[in-house]
């Protein structure tokens, strides 16, 4: 905090929340209401990749020009959360999702969208980026084995809370409420077409948000939103809604966010007769028994190592980024040196 300590002293510097996403202009709420603002160029030249630039939920130090209803942002706060991805291709690079996010509501619906496996990954995303995750299933109208679907999140969600609800019947909703109070932000993640924009005008008591209507033949939501947005809620509290999701690919992840997300298979792997066991054909493997009796089901298993296997590799692919990273601010920080050195002289 020491480095905004210049902005604090200063009145014509004040805090802003980023609204909204545009390319290279950024909506914040303000004190002085809704501004349109742009990164200041000494932000600009600092920054080293997209995770340096504001994202959607940040609080950012500006300076507002009311009468114009506009701001230059000069800084972004420490986050307390983060929900990030990597980028979609072969570019190793974060982006953040939302940022200062109290709740993740990971949204799956109830019909032909249904996918455990898919769930899995939100979840260690979801621990990772620092905020609570909770499951919201929705379209529950269209589905005739509700129960059996939710046991199935359970399986997998260990101590996560689960919500059914259908948007078009105005069923369930009444559970997301504490979610949304004064002081609390919530984003909404999940792939294209569950339901989430109905689920946010529902939720906001207005048609805010455009929808699609249902595909014919697979009973899927079409895909409706295309930027990420902060939403003022009526019980008083902040809702980032955002694109629906082809992939998601994991920036990173840390040992216990794995660990917290498949502990069934942790505690297994932790009865096993070796120390080093790998799971594959080791004698007294208790992976492998759980397996064979039916106590760990095979795919999620196999959906354990795959996610091991991504963050291993992005984990090295970070590392040679890291680096290259910190010669690129050396190299601009010994320009900036040069730069004053040289109005110094003249």
């Amino acid at each position: 905090m020491e480095h905004f300590a210049p902005f604090a002293s200063n009145a014509d510097y004040t805090v802003a929340r980023v609204a909204l996403e545009h390319k290279h202009l950024y909506r914040v709420y303000s004190e002085h209401g809704d501004l349109l603002a742009s990164v200041s160029g000494k932000l600009r030249h600092t920054a080293f990749g997209r995770e340096d630039y504001p994202a959607v939920g940040d609080w950012v130090v500006i300076s507002a020009r009311p009468e114009e209803r506009k701001a230059t942002v000069h800084g972004i706060l420490p986050r307390f959360s983060k929900f990030s991805r990597k980028v979609a291709g072969n570019v190793t690079e974060e982006q953040i999702v939302a940022a200062n996010v109290n709740t993740v509501f990971l949204v799956m619906a109830l019909n032909n969208d249904f996918n455990v496996r898919r769930l899995e990954r939100y979840l260690v995303a979801a621990w990772e980026s620092g905020a609570t995750p909770v499951v919201i299933l929705t379209k529950m109208d269209l589905c005739d084995e509700v129960e059996e679907r939710i046991s199935d999140v359970e399986s997998v969600a260990f101590g996560v809370p689960i919500h059914a609800v259908s948007s078009e019947l105005n069923q369930g909703l009444e559970q997301l409420a504490p979610y949304l109070g004064e002081g609390k932000t919530v984003a909404l993640l999940g792939s294209s077409g569950v339901g989430k924009s109905t689920l946010v005008n529902r939720l906001c008591g207005e048609e805010r948000m455009e929808t699609g209507g249902v595909r014919e033949g697979d009973d899927r939501g079409k895909h409706t939103t295309t930027y990420r947005e902060l939403i003022r809620m009526p019980q008083g509290g902040l809702l980032i809604d955002t694109p629906g999701m082809r992939e998601l690919q994991l920036w990173e992840s840390d040992e216990s966010s794995l660990t917290g997300s498949f502990s069934d298979v942790e505690e297994l792997a932790e009865n096993c007769f070796y120390r080093d066991c790998e799971h594959r054909q080791e004698p007294g493997c208790a992976v492998q028994q759980a397996i064979a009796d039916g106590t760990l089901d095979a795919d999620r298993y196999q959906s354990y190592v795959k996610l091991q296997r991504e963050l291993a590799y992005l984990e090295r692919k970070n590392d040679v980024r890291a680096q290259i990273a910190e010669k690129e601010r050396w190299k601009k920080a010994g320009a900036i040196g040069r730069e004053n050195a040289r109005r110094k002289r003249s």
